[in-house]
């Protein structure tokens, strides 16, 4: 999944980045509001994480610009302030939800996996595609009853293929929500990563849930649709 950052405080901004791409988030981080205007604009995002308090451009009139543009990309503001008002026009913006600085990074993964639940098809966390089931608060992958090791890389590269099915993926949609606009990686290493993940989840069960279009990219698809 792909997450833009917007967050002036460079500490802060550089902790959450490290933090969030351990998770295996592809981050876009940036420090000012001009600077997340513009790449929430540019870019396809999975959530915006949004300080209030921005130089150049602050995040309720951001937020406000992505509405009227019809930018729908879920949005989670951060702040330092704690008042009703705060709140209120922080959600009358358009954010989807809010979160008081300081907070624990356990709390911000919450609230984003709940964004990531409310725009797909699972509300329970759990994502399931026939027999397997994936869980991203925990990281855990079983297929037919086997529990199944990943990393993070090839975890988040199946999260992105369950929470698209039956939806064609191209290299290009998986270099910008799975590695981000600062990939400079080898040009199979897309390809090798597929082929891991393919070897893990399909290799030895039935039926296959990942498949190959031809010069186009890879889709993962829900077994009920075959045949």
């Amino acid at each position: 999944m792909r997450i833009l950052l917007v967050e002036d405080n460079q500490r802060l901004n550089a902790a959450l980045q490290a933090r969030l791409e351990k998770d295996g988030y592809a981050v876009d981080a940036v420090l000012d509001g001009a600077q997340g205007l513009a790449y929430a604009e540019a870019v396809s995002y999975d959530v915006i994480i949004l300080d209030i308090m921005l130089p150049k451009k602050d995040g309720l009139l951001i937020c406000h610009e992505l509405r009227e543009q019809r930018i729908n990309t879920p949005v989670l503001m951060l702040t330092a302030r704690d008042t009703v008002n705060d709140r209120v026009l922080g959600l009358d913006s358009g954010a989807d939800d809010y979160l008081v600085k300081p907070f624990d990074f356990n709390e911000l993964r919450a609230r984003l996996r709940a964004l990531l639940r409310r725009n797909g098809e699972e509300k329970t966390g759990l994502l399931t595609i026939g027999d397997l089931s994936v869980d991203p608060a925990t990281h855990f992958v079983e297929r037919a009853g086997h529990s199944i090791e990943l990393t993070s890389k090839e975890f988040a590269l199946l999260e992105y293929f369950v929470r698209h099915p039956n939806r064609v993926i191209t290299r290009e949609m998986i270099e910008q929500h799975v590695w981000g606009t600062d990939f400079k990686g080898a040009s199979n290493i897309i390809e090798s990563y597929i082929y891991r993940l393919r070897r893990k989840i399909d290799g030895p069960y039935e039926p296959k849930l990942f498949e190959t279009i031809r010069e186009v990219g890879y889709r993962i698809r829900k077994p009920e649709l075959e045949g």
